[in-house]
C-alpha cells in the first residue's frame, strides 16, 4: 500500500502546484476564469486529498512527527504556502502584492519539496553540505 499512496501523493503535489501556477497566470492576466466556480472548488479538493495522502503516509510509516525536524519543516512550509497563496490569488490588495506573494508561495512549495527529498529542514541546501 505504500507505493500507491506515495505515487498518489506525488501526483497530487504536481496537480496542486500546476493548478496554482495556472491560477497565478490567470490572476496576473486578469482572466475571468479565476472566478469560475470549478476553479474555486477544485483546488480545495486536490489540496485536501494531497494533505490526506501525506497524513496517511506519516501514519503508515509510523513517523514520529515531533522527532522529525524535516516533517515539522514541511508543515511550517505548508502554512507559509497557504498564507502566501491566499494573498496571491485573493487577498492581496494590489497586483504587485499579489505577484510578490505568488513568487513567495512558489518558493515555499519548492522548500517543501526540498525538505521532502532531502529529509532535512535545510531543504535543498542539505545537498550542498553533503
Amino acid at each position: 500500500m505504500f507505493l500507491p499512496l506515495k505515487y498518489a501523493h506525488l501526483a497530487l503535489a504536481i496537480a496542486s502546484i500546476s493548478g496554482f501556477v495556472l491560477r497565478g497566470f490567470w490572476m496576473m492576466t486578469g482572466s475571468a476564469l479565476l472566478g469560475h466556480k470549478a476553479v474555486r472548488i477544485t483546488p480545495h479538493l486536490v489540496d485536501t486529498l494531497f494533505l490526506v495522502t501525506g497524513i496517511a503516509l506519516v501514519l503508515q510509516l509510523s513517523l514520529p512527527v515531533m522527532q522529525s525536524p524535516w516533517l515539522l519543516a514541511k508543515f511550517a512550509g505548508l502554512v507559509v504556502y497557504i498564507i502566501l497563496g491566499a494573498i496571491a490569488l485573493r487577498r492581496g490588495p494590489t497586483i504587485s502584492v499579489r505577484q510578490v506573494a505568488f513568487v513567495g508561495a512558489l518558493s515555499a512549495f519548492a522548500y517543501i519539496v526540498g525538505a521532502a527529498v532531502s529529509k532535512s529542514p535545510a531543504s535543498w541546501f542539505a545537498f550542498l553540505a553533503g
